[in-house]
C-alpha cells in the first residue's frame, strides 16, 4: 500500500465483535493480501485513531493483535513494521539460504558455536557414526532482512565438514564446493512449546508454538551427511504441500 493510499475502514455496528478486534481483522487481511510490502511501516497508533475517528486504545490494542499473530513486528521507538512471511515447499530440497533469495528476502547468519565435537549417541545414530566420532557442530539463527526466523544446529561428520569456521553463510553451498550436497533428505516437522531458551533466542514469549523439524541429508550413495534441528518461528514461518487423490 502506498504512503498516499489511506486506509479505510467501516465498522460493523450490528457486529458483537469488539471494534479493536474488527480493525484487527481489517487489517490482517490487508497484510494477508498483500496490500502492504514486507518491512513497509504501518501507520502509528495516533494516525489509525486520527484517521478512522477511533479512539487509541482500540487503535493500539488491535494492533496489539496483529502482533501476536505475527503479522506486525514492533520495534521500540521506531514503529510497527510487516514482519516477513515465509512458506517452504516440503517436497523440494533447498537450504534456507535459497528459499529466501527465491522469495526476495536476504538471508542472513547469526553465528552462536562454529566447532568441532564429539558425537551424541543419537548424532551418531542418525549419521551412522561409531562411538568416539567427532562431528562439525554449528549452531546459529537464521534472519530473513534483519528478522530472526530460526534457531538451527546442524552437525555433520567430522570427514565432511573438517573445519566449520570456514562456513561462511549458506552451508549447503559450502557443501557442493566440496562435492557433498545432499541428494535427498528426509524431514520431520512436529509441533512444540518454545522452552525459556528457544523463547529468548527467537525472541518469542516462553511457551510460544514453535516448528521443530529435523532433518537428515543423504548423498547420491545413500551416505548421511547432515542431520539438523531448525527451531522456526510459526507466526512468521511456514511450510505447504501439494497432494494429489489417486484415480
Amino acid at each position: 500500500m502506498s504512503r498516499g493510499e489511506a486506509i479505510s475502514f467501516t465498522p460493523d455496528l450490528a457486529s458483537r465483535l469488539p471494534l479493536y478486534l474488527q480493525l484487527a481483522r481489517h487489517l490482517g487481511q490487508l497484510v494477508r493480501e498483500g496490500r502492504f510490502k514486507t518491512h513497509e511501516a504501518l501507520p502509528s497508533e495516533r494516525g489509525l485513531s486520527e484517521t478512522l475517528g477511533l479512539s487509541r486504545v482500540t487503535a493500539r490494542k488491535a494492533i496489539d493483535q496483529l502482533v501476536g499473530q505475527g503479522l506486525i513486528v514492533r520495534r521500540h521507538g521506531s514503529g510497527n513494521y510487516i514482519a516477513p512471511q515465509i512458506e517452504q515447499a516440503t517436497s523440494q530440497l533447498s537450504s534456507f539460504s535459497e528459499e529466501l533469495r527465491q522469495r526476495g528476502f536476504k538471508p542472513s547468519s547469526r553465528w552462536l558455536k562454529r566447532a568441532c565435537t564429539a558425537a551424541t549417541p543419537d548424532e551418531q545414530l542418525s549419521l551412522g557414526l561409531s562411538p568416539g566420532a567427532r562431528v562439525a557442530r554449528l549452531e546459529r539463527l537464521r534472519l530473513a532482512d534483519g528478522t530472526v526466523m530460526a534457531y538451527e544446529v546442524s552437525v555433520l561428520p567430522e570427514s565432511v565438514l573438517p573445519d566449520p569456521i570456514s562456513v561462511d553463510s549458506s552451508l549447503y553451498e559450502h557443501l557442493a564446493e566440496r562435492g557433498q550436497a545432499p541428494a535427498r533428505a528426509l524431514q520431520h516437522l512436529r509441533a512444540m512449546n518454545a522452552s525459556p531458551r528457544h523463547a529468548e533466542l527467537l525472541g518469542v514469549p516462553t511457551g510460544q508454538a514453535l516448528l521443530h523439524i529435523t532433518r537428515v541429508g543423504y548423498l547420491e550413495g545413500g551416505m548421511p551427511v547432515e542431520l539438523t534441528h531448525s527451531y522456526c518461528r510459526s507466526d512468521l514461518y511456514g511450510f505447504v504441500s501439494e497432494i494429489r487423490r489417486e484415480r
